[in-house]
């Protein structure tokens, strides 16, 4: 048996208006920030998804995304070390599809159903680009989905699985494209997601003698609302009562994660004994049912589908929007620190991926960076590490820069108290004003991009405030 034992979810803080993209347009999209990418996304939809769970458990981390900021270079293992998962556990990418969430959910029921792993976290993530103006820039949005699968203390359990392929140039990137490419829109509906969703789960329902009065959630991972209803209807599937919502009209089609966050928001819904159909689509199609155990109250403190909608600040000007994806350039100032050293980076993981300080095993004080002799009592060499990057925290003191160059100005630094110890220098990102930027102030801290020089994506952690 394998089944899902906890699951979260991330959605970006920022949100844009269609309005602004292109005026009549209703609704809005999540957006992810500067220093936001599919990898920060993900590592922040599993720490969700964590809460409460001991991370030395965790055997595997599968994350699935298009938009992979790098072309050969393994993710999942970035997305692991921030985590401060075990080292010994094995991580793969999927990719090039949208149903990749799907895949890599497949796959981790597999390997725990063939006692290979206990547990296996799955986390898809997107940030996917349309031309400007186009319907794929109105429809994506960005975010996050993230999926615990075990064998025991499930909060549901996988039922049946069916997949059946296709060969279809409807909606594709090459390895030069930066744009999602796509076919005429009938055809990619009529011939593509529409067909082939409703081929793999008539498939499911018979070979495995269902029927669709047994479903009380359908969650069909389609690019359009209109065509969700269309499919629905045609499996005589209550659109009112047993579809689930698109979500398209506040977050957008977050494309490998898309089914994902479809599923994460049923589960927060979901009764004991419910049963919960999945579909997803990209060159064939994926379906899978999920019956609901009575342990999904034990996750009541997940910030998931809801507690992210409800948390957001709508970008004001679709410039900033522009600037923020790098299609709009401005010009930067040269830098001064040179190039960016693999090798310092590496020497370095621990204290800026990790987050880990060290802590004094004679007088119990916590240092960041990790120091070999303790600032208190001066003892030399009787350290532990310790990760600060779930610790809660409050602002301690902080400057405001209007001068050095930041796709966020003014930049903000702060220096922050951690509970239990520890004092950390960091920059603080997702912030409305400077007015709300108060000394004693709750932080947490976030997984974000700092830089991108020489090829290389660097990361550290931020602080951001604490919004309910």
């Amino acid at each position: 048996m394998a089944g899902i034992v906890s699951y979260g979810a991330y959605i970006p803080y920022w949100r844009l208006s269609r309005n602004l993209i292109r005026k009549g347009l209703k609704g809005e999209k999540a957006v992810s920030s500067f220093d936001e990418d599919s990898i920060t996304m993900a590592v922040a939809a599993a720490i969700d998804c964590l809460r409460g769970i001991e991370r030395r458990s965790v055997d595997g981390i599968f994350f699935a995304s298009n938009t992979s900021p790098y072309r050969e270079k393994q993710a999942a293992a970035t997305i692991a070390m921030a985590l401060d998962l075990r080292r010994d556990i094995r991580v793969a990418d999927f990719g090039n599809s949208l149903r990749a969430g799907t895949s890599a959910l497949r796959s981790a029921a597999d390997a725990v159903k063939a006692g290979s792993a206990g547990q296996i976290l799955v986390v898809a993530a997107d940030c996917r680009l349309g031309e400007p103006e186009s319907f794929w820039e109105q429809n994506c949005g960005d975010a996050a989905a993230a999926l615990l699968v075990g064998s025991s203390e499930l909060a549901s359990e996988i039922e049946y699985d069916y997949s059946i392929y296709d060969e279809i140039l409807d909606v594709w990137r090459s390895a030069d494209d930066r744009y999602i490419r796509y076919s005429e829109s009938r055809f990619v509906g009529t011939e593509g997601y529409i067909k082939l969703t409703r081929e793999a789960i008539s498939g499911l329902m018979e070979k495995y003698d269902l029927n669709v009065k047994d479903i009380a959630k359908a969650v069909l991972a389609l690019p359009v609302a209109r065509r969700q209803v269309e499919l629905a209807k045609s499996l005589k599937i209550d659109a009112k009562t047993q579809l689930q919502d698109s979500l398209l009209s506040d977050i957008g089609d977050s494309g490998a994660a898309y089914s994902l966050i479809l599923l994460v928001s049923a589960l927060e819904e979901a009764k004991p004994n419910d049963r919960i159909l999945l579909a997803s689509y990209g060159n064939g199609s994926d379906a899978m049912t999920f019956k609901i155990t009575d342990k999904t109250k034990t996750f009541l403190e997940r910030r998931g589908i809801k507690g992210h909608i409800s948390r957001k600040k709508m970008l004001t000007d679709y410039l900033t929007y522009l600037k923020w994806r790098g299609i709009v350039t401005t010009e930067k100032p040269p830098f001064a620190l040179g190039q960016l050293a693999p090798t310092a980076l590496w020497r370095e993981r621990d204290q800026n991926i990790r987050l880990y300080g060290s802590v004094c095993n004679e007088c119990g004080t916590v240092q960041y960076p990790p120091q070999k002799v303790c600032i208190r009592c001066r003892t030399k060499g009787n350290v532990n590490p310790v990760r600060l990057s779930d610790k809660k925290s409050k602002l301690f003191t902080y400057s405001i820069d209007y001068g050095t160059w930041s796709p966020q100005i003014p930049s903000i630094t702060c220096i922050i108290n951690f509970e239990g110890g520890g004092r950390l220098k960091c920059l603080m990102t997702d912030w409305e004003s400077i007015d709300e930027v108060k000394v004693g102030m709750p932080l947490e801290m976030t997984f974000r991009k700092l830089d991108f020089r020489e090829g290389i994506h660097h990361y550290i952690w931020k602080a951001i405030p604490i919004r309910n």
